[in-house]
């Protein structure tokens, strides 16, 4: 079987493409710009395009078609059409990475289903992934276009430490404050559950929806079965970098307010996400692909992210102005914290 991965390198792509590149039963591709041809395993093949140069993606794709086209890169509703133009009639299915994030928070039930609402009003990113998600139904409604829609939440590799709260740089600088004693920022008072994922038990789930017939025209959403509150995932990476937490806790729609002036981005990645508790059902994957299970839980798989980091100096981007902001929020909540003792004794 023939497998056109659009982007391919990123970090739930790649592990995907690592393993089929191993499966005797896969031939696979990749459509990109070529940064990291480095990375891309040796029996892949590269077509070196910009998808969004639409002239140019059908002149290097012309004559081509596939069993399954995988598409990594999309963030527009535009991105979609243009995807229906390009492979209309030249794949039998075509998989989009949506996003978790455009379910409803707080949903009506604690269990998150494919069935949950979708809506956003906090996150512009995920208002984006539900219009493309309508584009492409649309499509298989219509014309039968043969989409099948993935809905990851936080999936991370051995390259990056998922946070909760971190600069635009990304997440080194708070590791750098957990080394150095200092206190980090938890959203909220640390109690709401979340999920991670490790790339390569998502890998698992979207390989078994490649080319399964039950798969198309449907929704599902990849994540691990292990759920933790905000506090056992902060204080599981003090302990892999075997120091003390100093946790502050920070109500999330202080953080938005308090972000927007520095360009960080808390209104739509906490409010619209990371600040609600969110507990996914993957029964429905489960029937589809038997064999998706959690194998890497978070212990270990942040202990794999943080060797690769701490041995790798270019995953260390320091973030000075990010640093300091959490100085000025951390005081002040010192400053609102001694307040509330003030009021309380009657001073």
């Amino acid at each position: 079987m023939k497998a056109l991965f659009i982007g391919g390198t990123g970090t739930i792509s790649m592990a995907i493409v690592r393993r089929l590149a191993e499966d005797p039963q896969w031939e696979v591709w990749l459509l990109n710009r070529g940064n990291r041809k480095a990375e891309v395993p040796a029996a892949v093949h590269q077509i070196t395009a910009d998808i969004h140069d639409e002239a140019a993606a059908t002149k290097a794709l012309e004559g081509m078609s596939f069993d399954t086209v995988c598409e990594f890169i999309a963030f527009h509703p535009e991105d979609a059409a243009r995807d229906i133009r390009l492979f209309r009639g030249k794949t039998k299915q075509y998989i989009i990475i949506s996003s978790a994030s455009a379910y409803h928070k707080p949903a009506a039930s604690y269990l998150i289903t494919e069935g949950t609402a979708l809506a956003n009003p906090h996150w512009e990113y995920s208002r984006n992934k539900i219009a493309i998600e309508d584009v492409l139904m649309k499509a298989y409604r219509e014309e039968g276009f043969p989409v099948t829609i993935v809905r990851p939440s936080h999936t991370y590799d051995e390259r990056s430490i998922p946070l909760g709260v971190h600069g635009n740089r990304g997440p080194w600088q708070v590791v750098k404050r957990m080394l150095e004693g200092k206190p980090v920022i938890i959203q909220g008072d640390g109690s709401s559950l979340w999920t991670m994922t490790f790339n390569t038990d998502f890998a698992t789930g979207f390989i078994g929806l490649m080319a399964n017939p039950h798969a198309i025209g449907e929704a599902f959403q990849i994540t691990g079965d292990e759920t933790l509150t905000w506090d056992q995932i902060y204080q599981t990476i003090a302990d892999a970098l075997g120091v003390e937490l100093k946790a502050c806790h920070v109500a999330s729609d202080f953080l938005a307010e308090a972000g927007k002036p520095f360009g960080f981005d808390f209104e739509g990645s906490l409010i619209g996400d990371k600040s609600v508790s969110v507990v996914f059902d993957n029964r429905k994957l489960k029937r589809a692909v038997p064999d998706m299970v959690t194998k890497v839980p978070f212990a270990r798989g942040v202990r794999m992210a943080l060797d690769y980091v701490m041995s790798h100096p270019e995953c260390q981007t320091e973030d000075p102005e990010f640093d300091a902001w959490c100085d000025r929020v951390i005081e002040a909540q010192e400053v609102a914290k001694k307040f509330v003792v003030e009021i309380s004794s009657g001073k």
